[in-house]
């Protein structure tokens, strides 16, 4: 008979596939993100307006969310205290508006393709933020996946300063910002989910967000801003706060409470070959050998960080397991 301390063992190793099917659905409805944003800058529509609309569209969702599940369960409400209220909403700004922002004015100089792949590399940003201040371990087996996937970047990024550089510099730095930013995000929120749940959390987080962009988009441009879009855009608009937003939210933080923000980040590497294919398709990007091989370089290095940092973390148990 098996003792508790191997049952627990196993159990410890169990793979949550619906954990990461929720997370890789996230990743590849999140990348399609750009698309619409660059569809919609096509039309001169100004970053604010852009990020503003993909909110107003998707405020009313969370909203009615937010009231259906306050009025199903009564013990939702008594969780709700002042503190958790403010806290949720400090992380909702920082992870759906200010990295949103930030990426969306990045857009503005860079190519759907590129600004996916800088993005992709918030994983590693998990990482550093969770040895440093969540108190997570370093597995140093994880270093030649993020070199790998740097090395990447600087191929594509070195054929973009030699065709188009204007904007490269600013728009890589406001990505990488995001990246930063959302990185910080992913472990605050596992936090907030701990304490109301994951649906509530994206709701209260998504909601305050969405007001903040909708607030500055009304101060710096004002209300006639939203009456002065055409019909295309409304309907980017409608696409980005549907399918790039309120859905992948979802399905992103479930990935996050079900299997936590290290591994749901490392299930990324779907977006970038959606984001790249529809680029490519839709607006016309080119794709050189330069990004085939930069791309290739980030994807392996990103799958290559993503398992040396599982097979590093199912290490731990088995290590405690045999000095106990």
């Amino acid at each position: 008979m098996p003792s508790p301390a191997s049952t627990s063992t196993a159990a410890s190793t169990d793979i949550d596939y619906v954990g990461y099917a929720l997370a890789i659905g996230g990743a590849v409805l999140f990348s399609t993100k750009g698309i619409f944003i660059k569809l919609a800058y096509q039309h001169g529509v100004p970053t604010e307006t852009v990020l503003a609309l993909r909110m107003l569209v998707a405020l009313p969702v969370y909203a009615i969310i937010l009231l259906t599940l306050l009025r199903r369960s009564p013990d939702m409400r008594k969780r709700l205290t002042p503190k958790l209220v403010l806290s949720s909403m400090a992380v909702g700004i920082l992870g759906y508006y200010v990295s949103s922002y930030l990426d969306f004015a990045g857009l503005n100089f860079l190519s759907a393709q590129f600004e996916r792949l800088v993005l992709f590399t918030y994983p590693f940003f998990t990482l550093l933020f969770g040895v440093w201040f969540f108190g997570d371990r370093m597995h140093w087996s994880v270093v030649p996946g993020m070199a790998l996937s740097y090395a990447g970047l600087l191929v594509i990024f070195g054929w973009n300063l030699t065709t188009d550089p204007e904007g490269l510099w600013l728009g890589t730095g406001l990505v990488l910002a995001s990246a930063l930013t959302f990185a910080l995000y992913q472990h605050l929120a596992k936090r907030q989910m701990n304490h109301i749940g994951t649906g509530l959390f994206t709701c209260i987080a998504m909601g305050t967000a969405a007001i903040a962009a909708i607030a500055q988009n009304t101060i710096w441009h004002g209300i006639g801003s939203y009456a002065e879009l055409s019909a295309p855009v409304w309907a980017y608009g409608l696409a980005l706060g549907v399918l790039g937003t309120v859905v992948p939210s979802f399905l992103m933080n479930g990935g996050i409470a079900r299997i936590g923000a290290r591994a749901t980040s490392s299930t990324g590497a779907f977006g970038p070959l959606f984001t790249i294919a529809i680029a490519v398709v839709v607006l016309n990007e080119p794709f050189t050998i330069y990004h085939a091989i930069g791309t290739a370089c980030v994807i392996l290095g990103s799958v290559w960080f993503g398992r040396a940092d599982a097979r590093a973390k199912l290490a731990i148990p088995k290590t405690a397991a045999a000095a106990a």
